[in-house]
């Protein structure tokens, strides 16, 4: 048991002290991950009813400009200024979802008879 403890310590104290660089490595795969999340949860939207085929178009083309800026980034090695606008942009995407999907403009008559 204490050499299992012991064990476990030592992995964490070594994975504590993880270079700057693979934090690095690690932000780039966390903004990949996100903008797979988004992409799936826009796919998942769309096919539920909670997106029209417009809203799912335009967050998907929004979530590609992230991509096309961040393929732009990293062709000089991503800095962490560029990782936070990488994020502020996926934040944005995904507050854009979030409201679309809760207008409720799939509801039935949604958009008829209004003003």
């Amino acid at each position: 048991m204490k050499k299992v403890l012991l064990s476990l310590a030592a992995v964490t104290a070594i994975a504590a002290a993880a270079s700057p660089a693979a934090a690095a490595r690690n932000d780039g795969a966390n903004i990949n991950q996100r903008q797979q999340n988004l992409a799936q949860r826009i796919d998942r939207g769309f096919h539920r009813g909670d997106l029209t085929r417009a809203e799912a178009n335009r967050l998907v083309a929004q979530l590609r400009q992230v991509e096309a800026i961040e393929r732009h980034y990293r062709r000089g090695g991503l800095l962490a200024w560029e990782r936070r606008d990488l994020d502020r942009r996926l934040d944005a995407v995904q507050t854009r979802m979030r409201f679309e999907r809760r207008d409720r403009d799939r509801q039935y008559g949604a958009g008829y008879g209004r003003w």
